[in-house]
Formats: structure tokens, C-alpha cells, sequence
């Protein structure tokens, strides 16, 4: 739990909105195609950790491409979205690795953001452990893959209003 709140405490600050212990979701609704276009980064910086276990399943993949579709044309389908999100959990549990399994997790809460946006906290938390268990190196994932992902959100921000 102690990283995820460090997540959303970095999300928050970049995002200039108000930490708070308990997550509020409405918060974040205005950065949610934001949260959604991150998250589909975060899971897809980690999908070759799942993709190199798992040749031609395609289903952590076909959750990123649903958070892209979604931010490009805003049609909003749960059916689909739900689907993305379950077969994407489906794999991980399907998958070997500790790395893979983590990374199509990271892929099925990406696309569970397009409903709820602080889906996109778990995307990363799940996304920083495939980086450390891909290396077996800690650091990897919370030095490493932390900082890449908070500046892959700065640059999602670049040309948005403040709050």
C-alpha cells in the first residue's frame, strides 16, 4: 500500500490536485483521458516482459490498443471495456513469470482507468513490479521505472490547463 500511495502522491503533485489518504475518484475525472493515455504508456513500457513469455497473446496488448481508441474517439462501450480488462487479467493469471504476470495485470487496470481514472495507480504500481521482477533488482522498478513513468506523465501534461 505504501506505493501506491507514493504513486498517487506523485500523480497528485504533477497533476496539481489534492492528496488526500483515501483516493477520490472524482478528482481526477478532468485528467481522466490524461490518466488513460499514461497508463496505456505505463503498460505498454512493460508488455515485452509478458509478450516474450507469452508469444502471440495478444490480450494485455488489445487492452492498451482499447485505452487508445478510447482517448482518440471518447466511445464509451463497458461491455468492451470490461472485456479488455477481464481477458487482460485472464492472461496474467495464464502467464509464468512473475514479470509477465505483472505486466498484463498493468495492462488490465490501464483500460479499467477509461471507466474509473484511478485505475491508472494500479496500472503503474503493477507496471513498477514487472520492471523489478523482470530484473530481480528492486531498484529497477522504484528508482527506475517510477521516474520513467512520472516524466511520461509530465509530457502528458505539457499542454494541459492547470487545474
Amino acid at each position: 500500500m505504501a506505493l501506491v500511495s507514493a504513486v498517487r502522491r506523485d500523480v497528485s503533485g504533477i497533476l496539481e490536485r489534492p492528496y488526500t489518504e483515501t483516493i477520490d475518484h472524482r478528482a481526477f475525472q478532468p485528467d481522466k483521458r490524461i490518466l488513460v493515455l499514461w497508463a496505456a504508456d505505463c503498460a505498454e513500457h512493460v508488455l515485452p516482459f509478458f509478450t516474450s513469455e507469452c508469444r502471440g497473446d495478444e490480450r494485455p496488448n488489445l487492452a492498451i490498443i482499447t485505452c487508445r481508441e478510447w482517448a482518440a474517439t471518447g466511445i464509451f462501450r463497458m461491455a468492451d471495456i470490461r472485456k479488455a480488462s477481464v481477458d487482460a487479467h485472464a492472461a496474467a493469471r495464464d502467464a509464468q513469470g512473475a514479470d509477465a504476470k505483472f505486466a498484463a495485470h498493468a495492462a488490465g487496470q490501464a483500460v479499467a482507468a477509461i471507466h474509473v481514472p484511478t485505475h491508472a495507480f494500479g496500472c503503474s504500481v503493477y507496471a513498477i513490479r514487472a520492471a523489478a521482477a523482470h530484473t530481480g533488482n528492486v531498484s529497477d522498478g522504484l528508482i527506475r521505472e517510477r521516474g520513467w513513468q512520472m516524466e511520461c506523465l509530465r509530457r502528458h501534461t505539457a499542454d494541459r490547463e492547470p487545474a
